[in-house]
């Protein structure tokens, strides 16, 4: 009799080490911890679309954490086309930094239209903004997993947690929750105008005449 309670018991021990081990409470919420989407897209305020702007459905897609990685991407490419859409009129307006982009080609000789600015530039200049933006982006979700909360697990989706760069001088301390709310709104918003425009201007540097009214670019 002991030798079968002994048996069925090491039996018993031994399924059990096969088992899944239960999944732990602090895991499922950690990964439920993102905003809800219903407050990530509280903002921006589009009434005048009557309702929230998305032809595509895409704010259907995915759980929380997907809408929250979905407008920290949006955040980040408003910014990008805000300084693309910046720099490209810049060109256009005869706007030059002083001295040379590479030796023997000075910032004064390069075009006035976008596209054959950036041709002009040497490889190695691309491959240095591109560098760049890629330490951005890097030291962006660095920061974010050691300095803060990161936006998929609470944070603030579109937050810049690279010290310095887009607020130098320290503009947005002091101001209240409210405040940085508009702020983030109106960013958004800017971002994508920015978005628009430099596609339009894109568009109308490669296809003559895709664009009604836009002189050359």
């Amino acid at each position: 009799m002991k030798t079968s309670a002994l048996l069925a018991s090491s039996l018993v021990c031994g399924a059990s080490a096969f088992a899944p081990a239960p999944q732990s409470h602090a895991r499922s919420t950690e990964m439920s911890a993102a905003l809800p989407r219903e407050t990530v897209l509280a903002e921006p305020d589009s009434i005048e679309f009557g309702s929230v702007w998305d032809p595509l459905g895409l704010s259907e897609m995915g759980s929380d954490e997907t809408i929250a990685w979905f407008r920290h991407a949006e955040v980040k490419h408003g910014r990008v086309a805000m300084a693309a859409f910046t720099g490209w009129w810049a060109v256009g307006a005869g706007v030059r930094l002083p001295g040379e982009i590479s030796h023997g080609l000075d910032f004064a000789s390069l075009p006035s239209k976008g596209l054959e600015a950036w041709d002009a530039v040497p490889g190695w200049g691309k491959a240095q903004m591109l560098l760049f933006a890629g330490l951005i982006e890097f030291h962006d979700e660095l920061f974010f997993s050691r300095r803060g909360t990161h936006y998929m697990k609470g944070g603030v989706p579109g937050k810049n947690m690279v010290p310095g760069l887009f607020d130098p001088f320290g503009i947005s301390k002091g101001k209240s929750e409210e405040a940085l709310a508009r702020g983030r709104s109106s960013e958004i918003k800017n971002g994508r105008l920015a978005m628009i425009g430099i596609a339009g201007m894109w568009a109308a540097a490669t296809l003559p005449g895709s664009v009604p009214l836009q002189p050359p670019c």
